[in-house]
């Protein structure tokens, strides 16, 4: 049996039927990141040492006969701008190098209770910011599928270790499609929950109101797994909320879900505006034959108008996230932690130089757009035009969702480029035109597997109702079996 390519699902049998013990599939795990990620470079940290003792522990409880969970003994992991305590924590940039986490992250404290086992930190774009996991500010990740192409951004790395089978699941964090474009681009499933449905505490922050924490998985019924366990209420986290809707009850087989969802029931909205001029043929045509499936299966098909989503919603979110980027990241100023430049005549040179030694190029651009549209002037000019802009697109999702339970569209109009492809910040940002609508109205996103553009993965976006994960979850488990 080769441990390395299980799903959680069949992990968890394996152990509970002690085919194999915890201990010898971390070793599995570690020993593939060993051999294959000198060539993916998914990692910035291996944590050996805790995660077989993680794995130690779950194998005592399965030799006294003990009921585990089902991610127990599973080996994960998690993206490096999620705290683990004990361990390096760098959000990809020089200025967290050397940044030791001091507290579990909510949902790796989640994670820790249900005995999973935490392989290691991954590799990200600097501060989550990027499309493309080439803003690291130690080493670009590639795509499992082409080593010459990237994994995509910011959450590369985690996509790249499930989809290298060097973890069996990771957790990644979405602000722009952080989560789905990576998924897609290695051919995996990837969950951007509501916004508020997984706490963010232990998260370093990016765009506040943007942010959410979210599972990169190899099937949708792991997908759901993880997410039953992260999700739910946090007093650490004022915008976390608890609501019954993605409480679900998981169980191996889903027939005991709430939700009993018949596809001849299901109203399926596809937006003419995400089938947009320049788009790669081949991923027009596998997403167009992913929607006939769902038509030839019964659901009823029909075309919807979401008409600020691409036109409007990058340019709202390249404002919305620098303020909010400026404001988050000012914090890092080589006084209170993190990288201190050590040639400074006075207080004024102690911040500048450690701002310029420790934050790369990407990162420095967002934070000046966001002080200058934040400055005296520009503030309705620039910030407040876009919130009105970000109140439009969530009055076009609720015209939609009168229409349609769930909502159908590309995740990117092309797969995977080359590494060193988009030399032109403007042409990286346009890689989350079909991404960042989702985030600005705080809904729910899945991307997951519909083919091959030859051999490079393209992915399918359904997307759902505020709080509607299980029923977007429930649409993917029926995609994966037509």
């Amino acid at each position: 049996m080769r441990l390395e390519g299980l799903t959680i699902a069949k992990a968890h049998q394996g152990l509970v039927n002690k085919e194999f013990s915890s201990l010898e599939l971390t070793k599995s795990f570690l020993e593939r990141i060993d051999r294959l990620d000198k060539k993916i470079t998914a990692f910035l940290t291996v944590i050996p040492d805790l995660a077989l003792w993680q794995a130690k522990r779950i194998d005592d409880l399965i030799s006294q006969n003990r009921r585990i969970p089902l991610l127990a003994g599973v080996p994960c992991a998690v993206k490096d701008n999620i705290l683990v305590e004990g361990v390096k924590c760098t959000a990809g940039s020089k200025i967290l190098e050397n940044y030791i986490a001091p507290y579990d992250a909510t949902v790796v404290k989640k994670l820790k209770a249900e005995g999973a086992v935490i392989l290691g930190k991954t590799n990200m774009d600097e501060f989550a910011m990027g499309s493309s996991t080439e803003n690291s500010a130690f080493f670009p990740t590639r795509n499992p599928h082409d080593f010459s192409r990237v994994p995509g951004g910011s959450s590369g790395g985690s996509a790249a270790a499930v989809a290298g089978d060097m973890a069996v699941y990771s957790l990644g964090s979405d602000t722009g499609g952080s989560i789905r474009v990576p998924a897609a681009f290695c051919g995996a499933v990837g969950l951007k929950p509501t916004y508020g449905a997984v706490s963010r505490y232990g998260l370093i922050a990016m765009a506040s109101s943007l942010d959410q924490i979210g599972p990169i998985t190899k099937s949708v019924e792991d997908a759901r797994i993880v997410f039953d366990v992260i999700s739910g209420k946090d007093e650490r986290d004022s915008t976390s909320v608890e609501n019954s809707k993605f409480k679900i009850p998981v169980v191996l087989t889903q027939k005991n879900s709430k939700l009993k969802l018949k596809i001849q029931n299901l109203k399926i909205g596809v937006p003419k505006e995400y089938f947009i001029k320049g788009m790669d043929k081949e991923v027009e045509r596998l997403i167009r034959e992913a929607v006939k499936k769902f038509e030839q299966a019964g659901a009823k098909v029909q075309e919807i108008n979401l008409p600020h989503s691409t036109d409007c919603a990058l340019a709202a979110y390249y404002i919305i996230t620098p303020c909010e980027i400026s404001a988050n990241l000012a914090r890092y100023d080589g006084i209170k932690y993190g990288k201190s430049a050590r040639k400074a005549k006075d207080l004024m040179e102690v911040y500048l130089n450690s701002r310029e030694e420790g934050l790369g190029p990407e990162v420095r651009r967002r934070i000046m757009l966001g002080t200058y549209a934040l400055s005296t002037g520009h503030y309705e000019a620039y910030y407040l035009r876009a919130q009105k802009v970000r109140t439009r697109i969530i009055e076009d999702f609720n015209k939609a969702f009168q229409k349609a339970d769930i909502i159908l569209t590309p995740v990117s109009p092309v797969p995977a480029f080359k590494i060193g492809e988009k030399k032109d910040p403007l042409s990286m940002y346009l890689s989350d035109i079909f991404m960042t609508a989702v985030n600005l109205a705080g809904l729910p996103g899945m991307s997951l597997p519909c083919g091959k553009a030859g051999k490079l993965p393209v992915g399918l976006q359904i997307i759902g109702k505020p709080f509607e994960e299980d029923k977007i979850l429930k649409v993917g488990e029926i995609f994966e079996k037509l």
